[in-house]
């Protein structure tokens, strides 16, 4: 990168805060190479979602391509809630493993897996893989109490998760956002309040919701479901590099 600008530090991979993490809704292997041959440096997790893996007949050269670029590889939660629904949860772990994937996500946003399910299936999977758990629901109907998604996250996280990802969904219009894609400041506080800030991944797949938490928590917050066609963008919002996030140091502007 150039560095005649005056820009936040940003750690390079591997990083623990800052994380950028993809939702990959049916990229093929050679798509993924192309996205990360850009913007490889600013990938930190990319998630298989919406079931993909299972389809995918090229699903291990891809977690292959991203294992190449430094790029921890996430089944989604849908499947492993279809696997308990159906009892063959360990041969979805297996399954998993064997094709290469290094983190898990728990949720319960489909399926009716009570909380000490959750909790059971966390410990399982932390066996095998670095877990991430979804706290809230997919139904728009279903408004948030801030006080339970904070337990809930504190809860997984002593069951052994890593990170808590925050639903806000591929539309940006559930969970920690309203029907507008407004953010819904209480539950962010909340969980932020209960984990904190470097443990919660934010579900921001709207630039205005992005932009919203780079200014609330500084470049280096966790921001998921971002699009593979986004994540320079994401990056420049993460550095002041667009009107969203840019501010001129006082005493420097013209």
């Amino acid at each position: 990168m150039p560095n005649f600008l005056s820009v936040p530090e940003r750690a390079s991979k591997p990083r623990d805060r800052g994380l950028t993490h993809v939702l990959d809704t049916g990229v093929t292997a050679a798509g993924a190479a192309d996205v990360l041959a850009g913007s490889g440096p600013y990938v930190d997790i990319w998630k298989t979602g919406w079931g993909t893996a299972y389809v995918d007949a090229a699903v291990v050269e891809k977690l292959a391509v991203l294992r190449r670029h430094h790029v921890a590889t996430c089944l989604g939660g849908t499947m492993l809630e279809i696997a308990w629904s159906q009892g063959v949860v360990d041969a979805c772990l297996d399954w998993a493993a064997g094709a290469g994937f290094t983190h898990v996500e728990v949720s319960r946003g489909t399926m009716p897996i009570g909380a000490d399910d959750k909790r059971d299936l966390v410990r399982r999977a932390s066996r095998q893989f670095t877990v991430l758990t979804e706290v809230g629901t997919k139904d728009p109907d279903d408004l948030p109490d801030p006080g339970a998604w904070r337990d809930e996250a504190v809860a997984d996280r002593d069951a052994g998760a890593a990170l808590v990802v925050a639903e806000g969904r591929a539309s940006g219009t559930v969970g920690i956002y309203d029907t507008h894609g407004r953010p819904r400041d209480a539950v962010v506080e909340a969980l932020v309040e209960g984990i904190g800030v470097d443990r919660v991944v934010f579900e921001a797949p709207r630039t205005a919701q992005q932009a919203w938490l780079v200014r609330r928590f500084g470049p280096d917050v966790n921001l998921g479901n971002i699009a593979t066609g986004d994540l320079l963008g994401v990056e420049t919002l993460r550095l002041g590099l667009r009107s969203d996030t840019a501010v001129c140091p006082v005493g420097t502007c013209p």
